[in-house]
């Protein structure tokens, strides 16, 4: 006759089982660690060598500045105690040699701009490090001015002062 198992002896065969089926199931769990870890590490090098390629990109050497030496100006200043003269020596920054080009083919009228504006000046304006520092401003918007409608504007970074003399 057959025998029926007792309860204490079906949980035996349950934990059995059970342990039978989780030495498969064991290995999955580290393998999925495994993968994710594998894959974390693969990320974080992609992220970092790509982070040092945009590093590096950034670290390439700036262009050269590029400057246009004009020849110096003397001109009259407007009157205040009798007669005064300024003489000023410039320099200005420039983006590339094609705005040099340009600025070189236009070069008469971007004297007569800054003859100009330079003779509508008074001595006491121009004595302070403030009134230098307008005058560039002002000289740096006289050669953005576009030379002719079909162009485009010059474009200067800055204008700086080789020498400066007022009597």
């Amino acid at each position: 006759m057959a025998r029926n198992p007792t309860k204490q002896e079906h949980k035996e065969e349950k934990v059995s089982d059970t342990a039978a089926k989780s030495g498969k199931k064991g290995k999955l769990p580290i393998l999925l660690a495994l993968l994710t870890l594998l894959s974390a590490g693969g990320g974080a090098a992609w992220y970092f060598l790509q982070d040092n390629a945009h590093h590096d990109a950034k670290a390439a050497a700036p262009k050269p500045p590029v400057f246009v030496n004009l020849e110096p100006f003397t001109v009259n200043l407007q009157p205040e105690q009798g007669d005064q003269y300024l003489q000023v020596g410039l320099a200005l920054k420039v983006s590339d040699s094609s705005t040099v080009d340009q600025i070189k083919l236009y070069m008469p009228e971007i004297r007569s701009r800054i003859l100009l504006l330079l003779s509508s000046k008074r001595a006491s304006e121009l004595i302070t490090a403030e009134g230098k520092n307008k005058m560039s401003g002002e000289i740096a918007a006289e050669v953005k001015n576009p030379i002719a409608p079909q162009l485009n504007p010059q474009e200067s970074l800055g204008v700086f002062f080789t020498s400066f003399v007022i009597q």
